[in-house]
C-alpha cells in the first residue's frame, strides 16, 4: 500500500503504551465516531484503561467470540480491527470494527487491514458473513468499506449512543461468495497493494 506494509497482529498487553499515545493524541479524529461511554477521554483511553480492556478482548477471543488485532504500516502500530459478536452454528457471522490513527487515514492502511482481516475470517476463521455498522457522514469509513466490496443494507435509525445523542448507521455487509479469490487479491490483482 502507498502507506507502506500493512500488517495485522494479535493484541499485546505491552501495546499499552503505543495504544495510549495516538488514543490521546487523536481524540478529534476517533471521538466523534465511537460509542458514548462513561468518563472523561483521557480516562478510557490512558495508559491504565488498556490492561481491562485488553484481558476482556483477549477472554472474548479465548471464547471464539472475538478476534481482535493491532493494524500495523510498515511495523508501527496503526490502528486497532476486531470481528466481535462471532456466531457460529449455521449463521456462521461477525460484525468488523476498526479505527486508525490520523497519521493512517490516507494510503490504504484501513482499506488493507479490513481486506486482511475478512480473508482471515471467510478462510481459517471458517465465518460466512461479515457486518459493518458507519454513521452516514463518517465518508471515509463508507469508502473503506465500499473499495473492500461491502454492500450497503439498510440504514439503522437511531442505532447507537455515539458522542451523547442517539445515532443513525447505515449497514453494510459481505459475504463469503462475494469476495471471489479474496479481498487482498482484489487489491492485488487491481494494483493496489503489492503481495510481501
Amino acid at each position: 500500500m502507498r502507506a507502506g506494509v500493512v500488517a495485522l497482529r494479535p493484541i499485546r498487553l505491552r501495546d499499552a503504551g503505543d495504544w495510549s499515545q495516538i488514543r490521546q493524541r487523536d481524540q478529534q479524529h476517533l471521538e466523534r465516531w465511537e460509542p458514548t461511554a462513561p468518563g472523561s477521554w483521557a480516562d478510557r483511553n490512558g495508559f491504565w484503561s488498556w490492561p481491562p480492556q485488553w484481558m476482556a478482548l483477549r477472554g472474548l477471543a479465548r471464547r471464539g467470540q472475538s478476534l481482535p488485532f493491532v493494524i500495523t504500516a510498515d511495523g508501527d502500530y496503526a490502528g486497532q480491527i476486531t470481528l466481535g459478536n462471532v456466531i457460529r452454528a449455521s449463521l456462521r457471522s461477525a460484525w468488523i470494527g476498526y479505527w486508525v490513527s490520523s497519521t493512517s487515514v490516507d494510503g490504504g492502511v484501513a482499506t488493507a487491514a479490513v481486506s486482511l482481516l475478512v480473508d482471515h475470517a471467510f478462510g481459517p476463521a471458517g465465518l460466512h458473513r461479515i457486518e459493518a455498522t458507519v454513521r452516514p457522514e463518517n465518508e471515509p469509513s463508507i469508502r473503506v468499506l465500499t473499495k473492500t466490496g461491502f454492500r450497503q443494507e439498510g440504514l439503522f435509525q437511531r442505532y447507537l449512543d455515539v458522542a451523547g445523542d442517539w445515532r443513525d448507521h447505515l449497514c453494510f455487509a459481505i459475504t463469503a461468495e462475494e469476495t471471489g479469490p479474496g479481498l487482498v487479491a482484489r487489491l492485488v490483482q487491481e494494483g493496489r497493494a503489492e503481495r510481501v
